[in-house]
Formats: structure tokens, C-alpha cells, sequence
């Protein structure tokens, strides 16, 4: 499926795309930069103006590629450098030639060692306005937590990964109390919703799942702020890593319930 996006505004600035094929998350990252840099300003990328058809054939001069460089025989170096990473920190506040922001693709983002994937995580936690980052992986979970944690995940796994419909339901229920602001819907759905350990498990699956679906434009369009869907992924994953621990689900829906709502003035790790 094409990625699509109201304006260039709701891209988050930070997406960590995952799927077992290399060559659909290349197709995704195309997509996010080519959002990034279109022209048309509303329902992108048009796929039809100059710097659409320049950034999904490469050329477009505020898009760059970091990935894997050929060690002195040739051959692919194992892993992303630090040295790789700080050019892109040096380069990142310059402002685009052509273009309102700045794309970086980081293909094989796992790639990246410790040394690289902490100084990424200083650009991460305070990005210049006009970049968009985009790391691309196969596994995520062999990126920081650090990392993960200031990036919209999206995965494009297959319709295989998609949530049952009852738990696609429910979270479609939250997301869309959680865009209305309202305290007070939120506690009579959770009211109504509260259930066992495997249900928070599915019900917290299917919520991830649609909140990359909102981030990404598919559904629900200006429901969420980029800002917010990025707040409640986070939350979502703090929630999905509680489960795996065997917390109680009633601490989790209790942690839903104070913390779903996006406070722009508190900081948020």
C-alpha cells in the first residue's frame, strides 16, 4: 500500500520503517521523502511534481541515503559507522536547497553500532525543524530503546500482522476519544473495556498497529498530531513491555488512563 499524508506537517520527524523485505521498506522510505519535499502541499506525495519524480529517482538534492560503505576490498563494512552518522549531524541544521525540509534514509539501520546509534540519538532527541529521519530495519528490537522510543514505527508486514477485528474496534474506540480530548470518555471506555491480561495484550497489539495507520495518513485524517500519535506510541510500547513482564492489566489501563492525553509543556522521554 502507497503511503499518503494530508500535508508535509503531519510527517513525524523521526519513523523507524520495519519489514522483513529490504526492498519494501526502500519503497516506504521514497515515500516518506518524497512527502517530505512535494510541492503540492496537500495529499502527498503527488507523485507527479519535480521533486516527487526527483526524489523516487534518487536525485533529489535534500534526500540522502546513509548506508553500509565498502571497506578497502570492495566489500560491505559489517556496520554503520559513527564517522557516517556525525557527517549527517553536521549536515542536518544546513538549510535544504531546494526543498522545505530535509530527508535522511539510514537503510540497514540495525547496522549501526552503539557508537553510532547513541549519536544519532543526540539528533534524535532535538531535531532541526526542516529534517525528517527514516531508519529502516529488519528487526527494530536491535536498535536502542533509546532510539525506538523518538521515532514512529511502521510496520509493513503483510495483512497477516493485521489485529483481529474486535481489538481493531476497541482501539479505534481510544484513538478516537483520545483525539476528542475528553477525560471523561476516556474512563467510561476503559470502564467498559477493562478486561484480562491477554485481552490488554491484543487490545494494546491492535493499538499500535492503528496508530502507525493514523501517523501514516491511512486513517482517521488530523485526528492526531504528529506529536500526539508519537506520545501515544510511545506510551503503547511502555505498555506492551509492562505486558511482556507479566504486570497486572489493571496498572496498564490505569497508565491509559493518565497518560493518553499529550501535554505540549511536559517533557516527554
Amino acid at each position: 500500500m502507497a503511503l499518503h499524508f494530508d500535508t508535509p506537517a503531519r510527517l513525524a520527524h523521526a519513523w523507524i520503517l520495519t519489514s522483513p523485505s529490504q526492498e519494501d521498506t526502500q519503497r516506504a522510505s521514497r515515500e516518506i521523502a518524497a512527502a517530505a519535499v512535494c510541492q503540492r502541499g496537500v495529499d502527498v506525495p503527488c507523485g507527479q511534481c519535480r521533486s516527487c519524480r526527483k526524489a523516487f529517482a534518487g536525485t533529489h538534492p535534500d534526500i540522502s541515503v546513509i548506508r553500509r560503505l565498502p571497506d578497502r576490498n570492495g566489500n560491505l563494512r559489517r556496520d554503520i559507522i559513527i564517522d557516517q552518522v556525525r557527517e549527517m549531524i553536521l549536515d542536518a541544521p544546513v538549510l535544504p536547497i531546494e526543498a522545505d525540509r530535509k530527508v535522511y534514509i539510514i537503510e540497514e539501520a540495525e547496522r549501526m553500532n552503539p557508537n553510532a546509534q547513541n549519536a544519532a540519538l543526540k539528533l534524535l532527541e532535538e531535531p532541526p525543524a526542516c529534517a525528517v529521519f527514516v531508519l529502516c530495519t529488519s528487526n527494530p528490537d536491535l536498535l536502542l530503546e533509546t532510539v525506538r522510543s523518538r521515532c514512529s514505527l511502521l510496520s509493513l508486514g503483510g495483512e497477516e500482522d493485521a489485529p483481529d477485528a474486535n481489538a481493531a474496534k476497541a482501539a479505534d474506540e481510544y484513538l478516537q476519544i483520545v483525539g476528542s480530548g475528553s477525560h471523561e470518555k476516556l474512563f467510561q471506555w476503559i470502564a467498559r473495556n477493562e478486561g484480562s491480561m491477554d485481552e490488554a495484550r491484543t487490545f494494546v497489539d491492535a493499538a499500535l498497529y492503528r496508530v502507525a495507520d493514523v501517523t501514516a495518513g491511512r486513517i482517521f485524517p488530523d485526528l492526531l498530531t504528529p506529536q500526539q500519535g508519537m506520545h501515544l506510541y510511545r506510551l503503547l510500547s511502555q505498555c506492551a513491555v509492562y505486558l511482556r513482564a507479566n504486570v497486572n492489566a489493571r496498572h496498564i489501563y490505569s497508565l491509559l488512563a493518565a497518560e493518553s492525553f499529550y501535554e505540549s509543556g511536559k517533557h516527554h522521554d
